[in-house]
């Protein structure tokens, strides 16, 4: 660990059992992390599948968390949170899921390495993830931090449709601003 407090803001997704109840325990899983707290969630959406359509709808959130480890320690963080959850990785990456967390964007800019790339690089054409980030972007404590300013007004400006996008009616085990 680097010392270095950052933000980062995570996309979350799953479409295999529970699924509210399993973002719940993410969330939970996620601020229980070493040097972690979550900050805010987003408002949830249920969305059809992309790219392979022959699946249940996935519900998705954004949240935000200040964390003390880098991209590619958190990474590997959330890749545990996700097997334990009972995520099975396969050679379908659009394939059904108990889990998703992807690693968005991080208050330091921009992160290269073999194992990440921040911003993700398709954030900005899934509604999945433009939707929900643009509701946790309104949060008073994301608000006013100077790194999701232009982040925000991005976000304003991008035209995304609702089409296979609904706002989640369904129980919401978790506190949307903890």
């Amino acid at each position: 660990m680097n010392g270095v407090h950052r933000q980062f803001i995570l996309g979350l997704g799953s479409n295999l059992g529970e699924r509210a109840e399993i973002i719940a325990q993410a969330i939970r899983r996620l601020d229980q992390l070493s040097e972690t707290r979550v900050l805010a969630v987003s408002g949830a959406v249920d969305s059809d599948p992309v790219g392979f359509a022959d699946q249940p709808n996935f519900l998705n959130l954004c949240l935000a968390i200040v964390c003390g480890l880098n991209p590619d320690e958190l990474l590997a963080q959330t890749l545990e949170i996700e097997r334990q959850l009972g995520r099975e990785r396969s050679a379908n990456r659009n394939g059904p899921r108990t889990l998703d967390i992807d690693l968005l964007f991080y208050d330091g800019g921009t992160w290269t390495s073999p194992t990440v790339t921040l911003p993700h690089p398709r954030w900005s054409s899934r509604g999945f993830v433009v939707i929900p980030l643009r509701n946790l972007l309104q949060d008073p404590i994301l608000a006013k931090h100077p790194a999701w300013g232009s982040l925000a007004a991005e976000v304003r400006s991008l035209p995304v449709g609702g089409q296979g996008l609904r706002a989640w009616q369904g129980p919401t085990p978790w506190n949307q601003t903890p």
